[in-house]
């Protein structure tokens, strides 16, 4: 009888000492081996995470640990956060009003001829400064003198006839006395030397006149200020009905400027000017990085602008090393008061967010509080606190970034960065922060070199000053 021996044969490979099936016990070991490196994995972060909210475990490094290495950015991955602060402090805050403007010739005259002729030369450079009088150019005299002489040949001749009217008159005087002559005749004789006089004063005006248009041929400079471009050159003729001219003349020293304000501010502005202080104002550049001159203001537009809502106001600036020049543009910036004794902080520790500016404030455990805080005048790099923050206080001025409501921080030091690093970290100054954990791993001087880039090569690799040997 034969027996089928194949079906009495395990299909699967069976365990010798457990009798279980082998091929089907693996998946179930993959699957607890992966749940194990889950559950390590996890327990790891948790850790981690634990210790980042127990500042007082967490070791800061002390060598130079660098930014990578350790990792994390800074002394420490999870320690506290380095910033810098300020102590508010009291002081005179001035309060100013800015504006945009351009600046204005005080005058601009343009020269033309008040006579007809050729332009026989000019008495200038272009670009040149003139004083008040000086002579720029000259028109051909010459149609101008021979009037002058007609006009006195007339003066003269007329200034005989006057007088031999007046003897005449004198003779019949005394005829009309002696009842010699009728007196029609003498009040005919008076009338004539009447006549006469009105000619000869017609005759002296027309002298003077002529005299007039010979003075005109000489142009001189109606006010001091510099000349620009030549307009018409030599040889010309020019009309006294030309419209261009000959020449521009600008006066520079003073200059005035115009600039805006909103119509909000200024009632304030209106307050100082009724009560008789003159404001102080400063124009800077285009980017505010320079002062060019400071002034006075001079006056306020006498309406505001509708399409805009803003008030043109003038000032005037002396502008003695020619800074300004005329349509240049400037930022002004307006003094209208000044708050004295105000509590005053940093401007960079200033932050805004949905409920308005507020500073972060470091308590005495070295963590952070968010302070909203009533937000004054603004002077550069101080801003006036009216409310929210007091004498003493610490507020952060940097590092805001890294910050949240509660977070622990270290005031850094002088000569550290934004790294909570010293300002010499190496040859290349860019530590790798390995050194001290090369020390805790090893624990001895092969393990600092080897996981700090070694004692000699800190300043490559270590970045510090040995790397891993300071515990």
């Amino acid at each position: 009888m034969t027996t089928n021996t194949s079906n009495n044969l395990p299909s699967e490979p069976v365990d010798p000492v457990l009798g279980a099936n082998i091929q089907n016990d693996k998946p179930k070991k993959r699957g607890l081996i992966w749940v194990l490196i889950l559950l390590i994995i996890a327990g790891v972060a948790g850790y981690a995470v634990w210790r980042a909210g127990q500042p007082g475990l967490v070791a800061t490094p002390q060598g130079g640990g660098g930014r990578g290495g350790g990792g994390g950015r800074g002394r420490g991955a999870f320690g506290p956060t380095p910033v810098s602060v300020a102590k508010p402090h009291k002081a005179n805050v001035p309060v100013y009003l800015n504006g945009l403007g351009n600046v204005t010739a005080f005058y601009t005259v343009t020269v033309r001829s008040r006579v007809d002729g050729q332009l026989m030369s000019i008495a200038y450079k272009e670009g040149e400064t003139v004083k008040q009088g000086q002579i720029l150019a000259e028109i051909d005299p010459r149609p101008f003198e021979v009037q002058l002489q007609q006009a006195q040949g007339t003066l003269a001749r007329d200034s005989a006839t006057l007088a031999n009217a007046k003897l005449d008159f004198d003779r019949y005087t005394q005829l009309l006395a002696q009842d010699a002559i009728p007196k029609q005749l003498l009040d005919t004789q008076r009338a004539q030397v009447a006549q006469l006089e009105g000619n000869i004063r017609t005759d002296e005006a027309n002298v003077n006149n002529a005299r007039l248009q010979l003075t005109y041929a000489k142009i001189t400079a109606p006010i001091s200020g510099t000349i620009g471009l030549r307009l018409v050159d030599p040889g010309n003729i020019v009309r006294a009905g030309d419209q261009g001219g000959l020449l521009v003349i600008t006066q520079l020293q003073p200059i005035s400027t115009l600039f805006t304000i909103p119509e909000d501010a200024l009632p304030q502005v209106m307050t100082k000017i009724r009560g008789g202080r003159r404001l102080t104002v400063d124009a800077f550049n285009r980017d505010n990085s320079k002062k060019l001159a400071s002034g006075y203001l001079l006056t306020v537009d006498n309406q505001i602008d509708a399409s805009t809502g803003t008030s043109r106001l003038k000032a005037v600036f002396d502008n003695k090393d020619n800074a300004l020049f005329p349509n240049q543009f400037v930022n002004v910036r307006l003094l209208v008061d000044t708050e004295n004794n105000q509590t005053v902080i940093p401007t960079a520790a200033v932050q805004r967010g949905q409920q308005g500016p507020f500073v972060y404030i470091v308590n005495e455990e070295s963590k952070v509080q968010i302070r909203q805080v009533d937000q004054g005048a603004v002077d550069g790099e101080t801003t006036v606190i009216r409310k929210g923050v007091e004498m003493g206080e610490q507020v952060v001025i940097d590092g805001i970034d890294r910050l949240q409501n509660g977070s622990t921080v270290r005031v850094r030091k002088p000569g550290e960065d934004q790294f909570g690093e010293a300002s010499g970290r190496g040859r290349n100054g860019r530590g790798r922060g390995a050194g001290k954990a090369g020390d805790k791993a090893g624990g001895d001087k092969a393990g600092a070199d080897k996981a700090g880039g070694g004692e000699g090569r800190s300043g490559r690799r270590g970045g510090g000053e040995g790397g891993g040997r300071k515990q």
